[in-house]
């Protein structure tokens, strides 16, 4: 089953980029969605270049943020959509079926439209106002993802969901309780200064529930 912990990408540079990753593979991070808007494609495959071998050395999934040709081209574990980038079933019959495909929703009906055209996981938000992204979907809260995720259950549809939107540590246990099974985060780890220490809470929470 994948990670239940997702670092999405920051930095305004490959430099930025590059020792954002490296710190947080470092502290123990294990999923990295590189993400890394409005570049030139050189920038882009410049980055992507060098974070593949070192999400290899980590042993962490490496994911790609919107850009199908270049997860191809690198060679990715897998591609994260937005709900306005290519489409779901067309990545799949590009990257074939060993690849993670994720998709990002914000409705119950984005989520049944995902699984019906074969995506892996879901990306749920965002749970609060964040400044990470521009273009923001309705802000969903606690009450948002109890709604979405008892609906799934209702219709019986299974599929890994994340929680994503400016999530405290604080907010994880709560989180949980809807039914989610993990968080994707980017300022929180990105800002820290103690990465190590914020990603051991994130995980002690994130797995509590879990019998080894």
């Amino acid at each position: 089953m994948y990670n239940k912990l997702q670092y999405i990408s920051q930095g305004e540079t490959i430099e930025q980029q590059l020792y954002n990753i490296h710190q947080a593979l470092d502290a123990g991070c294990n999923w990295v969605q590189m993400r890394f808007k409005n570049q030139t494609s050189k920038d882009t495959f410049t980055l992507a270049e060098a974070v593949k071998p070192l999400c290899e050395e980590y042993l962490a999934n490496f994911i790609i943020n919107d850009d199908l040709h270049l997860a191809e081209q690198i060679a990715a574990d897998g591609i994260h959509l937005g709900l306005t980038d290519t489409k779901i079933d067309e990545a799949r019959a590009i990257l074939g079926t060993n690849k993670i495909i994720g998709g990002t929703a914000n409705t119950f009906e984005d989520i049944e439209n995902h699984i019906k055209n074969g995506c892996d996981y879901i990306g749920l938000g965002p749970f609060r106002f964040t400044n990470t992204k521009e273009k923001l979907s309705p802000i969903l809260g606690l009450a948002g993802y109890f709604d979405i995720l008892e609906k799934l259950k209702k219709n019986k549809l299974q599929i890994p969901v994340y929680a994503i939107g400016g999530i405290t540590v604080r907010d994880v246990s709560p989180l949980l309780e809807t039914g989610i099974h993990g968080i994707a985060v980017s300022g929180i780890i990105t800002e820290s200064d103690e990465k190590e220490k914020l990603i051991q809470q994130l995980n002690e929470k994130l797995y509590a529930n879990i019998i080894a």
